[in-house]
């Protein structure tokens, strides 16, 4: 269950979000979702093996890949794609897995949880960190 204070928590104490699934088409919603978050100061690590890079950010075929460490794992796959997602993200020792709004999958959430991780489901981290922080007004 995704509470407001847990999820505030999170996004307060993030500091980087590999976004898996993250699309370069600047249509997509992932790319507004993680534009947005990128503006208020989160660095953004695209996870993407189509792409060499994403909103000016070098993009990584999977998380085992990404050199750096990662505070959040934000999901953007369906659903019954997230099982392998979540193994990688206990592997790199990430705190939190983020499944996008559409997103739920009660048996990696379990074994995310059981290896440490806080797990967010069914959320949109914009409209959340919209509406719990509020954007930063850039520029003033």
């Amino acid at each position: 269950m995704n509470s407001d204070q847990m999820m505030k928590e999170i996004l307060l104490s993030t500091k980087t979000v590999a976004s898996v699934g993250l699309s370069s088409n600047q249509q997509k919603e992932s790319f507004w979702i993680v534009s947005y978050l990128k503006e208020q100061g989160y660095r953004i690590i695209p996870v993407n093996p189509t792409a060499d890079e994403i909103l000016g950010e070098k993009a990584y075929p999977d998380l085992s890949s990404i050199p750096d460490k990662v505070d959040v794992v934000q999901v953007f796959r369906k659903s019954e794609d997230v099982p392998p997602v979540v193994d990688e993200a206990i592997k790199i020792g990430a705190k939190v897995v983020w499944m996008q709004e559409g997103i739920v999958n009660e048996a990696a959430a379990q074994k995310a949880r059981e290896a440490g991780l806080q797990v967010v489901m069914d959320a949109c981290m914009r409209a959340t960190h919209r509406r719990l922080i509020g954007p930063k007004l850039i520029g003033l």
